[in-house]
């Protein structure tokens, strides 16, 4: 292995997680340590920054600042979602970001992200390839949707399992203290295909009633009449209901719930843009079972929970981004580092390397064998499975009885070429 040097660019894209940025500190406290790494790089908003030549320089933080992105939420490099084109159909975009890297000589790209990211730094990677670019490129998985393939777990689940989880213990005994006024509370959790995020809602449960009383994921097709039956049975047999249910949802043909009252818009890579299942749950709920309902709908808010992050999500997060460079600084490119499990009892998982190409293109679900046979509830192989990700708590600073997040200086990198005219 022939020892390459040069300067080191990491960018965020996708949707951000309470601990994507302990990723980051991962990679930039790792690649200090090897001297092959010279400079340290940041892409401000992903893939959109290189394009951009919009560059900040790591090196220039406070030591502080880059210790406190393991307890800081959000991404603190700015994130986006832009699809790269073909290639073969329009290379622009490609020849613009090698204009960039070799104009600051990058030989080591860290791309944190989910499938669509894995997409864009699986094409970079066969692009530098067919142009003779000695890149070393590695992609960090980062969702909290936790539809990763190639993964046992992504960083982020974990922590926004947690939160979740927790949120569904305390609204479920509230529901339970006011269940004779109200006496059914709908949670719409995120998750447009797999339904890993509002499974976790199970991890709350301790007693016979507790919530959630019923779960519903897009891996399980929903039916108008079995839910109706279900909800009433529900509420007849402890006087309250507490229904998990994704955006996601699908029904029986295959048409989400969210989208039952008309078109929804689509984002950069053709995803619909979902938000709807719960109202149309509540709204049916009301209408033919006359029942008081109420709606929690968290959104953004499930995955940026910090203090109360998981600290196995947190030191994993880590763990991979650190992994990362030392695969890079090792030869290795076009991969994506990865976590396998070894066992439950005790908690075990092994660092890997998974191929680009199988993140990039498929997605894992909830295998349906984890759901219950009724499809409105998980099995205990799936609490077997979470419950590990969950352990520990983040230790945070406080400061003015806030949480104390990282704030970087983002001193740019001077631009070598001209704008970039898109």
């Amino acid at each position: 292995m022939t020892t390459l040097r040069g300067n080191c660019l990491m960018g965020q894209s996708g949707g951000p997680t309470a601990v994507i940025n302990a990723s980051i500190c991962g990679v930039i406290q790792e690649a200090m340590k090897h001297s092959e790494i010279q400079e340290i790089y940041g892409a401000q908003h992903g893939i959109l920054g290189v394009l951009q030549e919009d560059l900040i320089d790591l090196r220039r933080e406070d030591a502080e600042e880059i210790e406190l992105l393991k307890c800081t939420p959000a991404a603190a490099l700015g994130s986006i979602r832009h699809k790269l084109p073909d290639p073969d159909q329009d290379a622009s975009e490609y020849e613009r970001i090698f204009q960039v890297f070799e104009a600051h000589n990058i030989r080591y790209f860290f791309y944190a992200g989910g499938n669509d990211s894995m997409d864009t730094i699986n094409k970079i990677c066969a692009y530098a390839e067919q142009v003779g670019y000695d890149l070393r490129a590695v992609g960090i998985p980062k969702t909290v949707d936790n539809d990763l393939a190639g993964i046992d777990h992504c960083p982020g689940y974990g922590s926004v399992a947690k939160h979740i989880a927790a949120i569904t213990l305390g609204v479920g005994l509230d529901m339970q203290s006011v269940h004779l006024t109200d006496p059914v509370v709908i949670m719409e959790v995120m998750g447009r295909n797999a339904g890993w995020m509002t499974a976790s809602s199970a991890l709350a449960r301790s007693f016979e009633g507790d919530a959630p009383n019923l779960i519903y994921v897009p891996e399980a097709p929903w039916n108008r009449d079995r839910f109706l039956d279900d909800v009433r049975r529900s509420q007849g047999k402890h006087g309250w209901c507490f229904i998990a249910v994704s955006v996601g949802t699908k029904d029986e043909s295959g048409g989400y719930l969210a989208t039952q009252k008309g078109e929804y818009a689509k984002d950069a890579f053709g995803h619909v843009q979902l938000g709807g299942a719960g109202p149309f749950l509540e709204d049916l709920v009301r209408g033919e079972l006359g029942l008081k309902t109420r709606l929690i709908r968290m959104g953004p808010a499930e995955r940026i929970a910090m203090h109360f992050a998981s600290l196995t999500d947190r030191d994993e997060a880590y763990g991979l981004g650190a992994f990362a460079v030392q695969s890079g600084i090792n030869g290795i490119t076009a991969k994506m580092v990865s976590l396998e499990r070894k066992t439950n009892e005790p908690y075990q998982c092994e660092l890997t390397l998974s191929d680009l190409e199988i993140v990039a293109n498929e997605e894992k679900l909830i295998p349906r064998e984890w759901l219950n046979e009724a499809g409105n509830d998980v099995t205990q192989d799936f609490v077997a499975y979470a419950r590990p990700l969950i352990e520990g708590e983040v230790p945070t600073p406080i400061e003015n009885g806030l949480p104390r997040y990282a704030r970087l200086r983002e001193v740019r990198v001077e631009q070598r070429l001209l704008a970039w005219p898109k």
